[in-house]
């Protein structure tokens, strides 16, 4: 029988990666998106761990199905550290990813390349009936002067990996899986899940 997890998101770009990276042949993959009836959890904690300790909470009490909940955002070094948990409504609780790049590159204009590093930081939740378990991720980058990519969301034409000289949003996705801070963190939400049965 497959372990059914519910992804406690309606953000479709974190929906796909997660569901890319989780095999169909182990796990049933729902999302919020099919439980309309479920209020939108108001996400007001200071720190990732908060917010999504909250929505695995709050999904796995209404469901009763095993909750997985991401809260992730850009750490910005010049900026200290913002936008963090404001990421996904930096420029306001109606943002698009472009309003959120656009004020980001403005903060930034003129900021040297040397000063402008930056981390994707990644918290995920799992809520189970018996217990909680936290996963973190990160991964380093630069923010570049320009968006570059037609890939991924939020920043990512604008998170610019080194090592790979790409932007997130050029990354092919299965490299990306690998090294984001999303992918980092699921990983280890994935080798827990796989003795889920022997250990539920």
């Amino acid at each position: 029988m497959k372990t059914k997890i519910i992804l406690a998101t309606r953000n479709q770009g974190k929906i796909r990666e997660i569901q890319s990276m989780l095999d169909s042949n182990y796990f049933e993959i729902k999302s919020l998106s099919q439980y309309p009836e479920i209020p939108e959890v108001i996400e007001d904690g200071i720190t990732f761990q908060e917010n999504a300790l909250k929505k695995a909470t709050a999904i796995f009490e209404a469901t009763g199905i095993l909750s997985l909940a991401d809260d992730s955002g850009l750490e910005v070094d010049y900026l200290d550290g913002k936008p963090g948990v404001f990421s996904s409504r930096f420029a306001g609780e109606e943002a698009t990813d472009m309003d959120n790049n656009r004020k980001l590159l403005n903060l930034l204009n003129g900021v040297p390349r040397t000063k402008r590093t930056a981390r994707f930081r990644c918290v995920m939740i799992l809520k189970t009936p018996k217990q909680t378990y936290s996963f973190d991720g990160t991964c380093e980058g630069i923010i570049i002067h320009e968006p570059r990519g037609k890939n991924g969301f939020g920043y990512d034409p604008l998170f610019y990996v080194p090592e790979y000289q790409q932007t997130f949003a050029e990354l092919d996705s299965q490299i990306k899986n690998q090294i984001s801070h999303r992918g980092i963190a699921l990983r280890k939400v994935i080798e827990l899940l796989k003795n889920w049965e022997k250990n539920p």
